[in-house]
């Protein structure tokens, strides 16, 4: 009975771990929905506009809205982001309250470790391309984060929890792994996949 109702939870939990990753897919689909919405006024304007330096401003406004889009994109993020961690708290208060240790199918040692497609590269720099580097306020050139998260049993990711001096450039850094595209080739141990724990230092200079 135990092993069922263990096997329930963590079907269940699955589930919200694929929901919650939903929350960034929807807000990246609808800013970018209006991006091109906005893009599409914009060139119409331009290419009906004579007058060149009228163009240019045109040009201006442009590169003003998209910013401005950008910046409150990321604010639904950050939304985004404290719903998604809210979630995963009631989880693991859930799985103690009723008595499941939330640690209890770790492997610490597995036949193959979890991966990104294309390695570790390819997952550090689709973080550095979707990476929102003016939600970062810092006063040091480098800045640094040691991000840690869970590869769950049929690869999504959870639990990101990035730690560093810079709390801005941490939520960002969580933010950015929590919206990355593809999911990951999770663990094997003894031919069955098991929850990993993943450690992705990230390191960013800041002009």
């Amino acid at each position: 009975m135990k092993s069922l109702f263990l096997c329930l939870f963590c079907l269940i939990s699955s589930f919200c771990f694929s929901q919650q990753l939903e929350e960034f897919k929807n807000v990246k689909n609808y800013y970018n929905h209006h991006r091109v919405l906005l893009n599409n006024e914009f060139k119409k304007k331009y290419e009906n506009e004579p007058n060149i330096l009228s163009k240019d401003d045109i040009k201006r406004d442009f590169i003003f809205f998209m910013k401005k889009m950008d910046s409150i994109e990321n604010i639904a993020l950050i939304g985004a982001l404290l719903k998604v961690k809210n979630l995963e708290d009631l989880g693991n208060l859930k799985s103690r309250n009723l008595k499941i240790d939330p640690n209890a199918d770790f492997i610490p040692v597995t036949d193959k470790a979890a991966d990104y497609p294309g390695g570790l590269n390819a997952l550090r720099e689709e973080v550095v391309n979707i990476f929102y580097t003016d939600g970062v306020y810092a006063d040091e050139k480098i800045v640094k984060a040691n991000v840690d998260f869970i590869v769950e049993k049929d690869g999504t990711i959870s639990n990101v929890q990035a730690q560093g001096n810079n709390f801005t450039f941490n939520r960002q850094a969580e933010i950015a792994l929590y919206s990355i595209s593809e999911k990951f080739s999770p663990a094997i141990f003894k031919g069955n996949t098991v929850r990993y724990r993943f450690k992705f230092p990230l390191t960013m200079s800041f002009e």
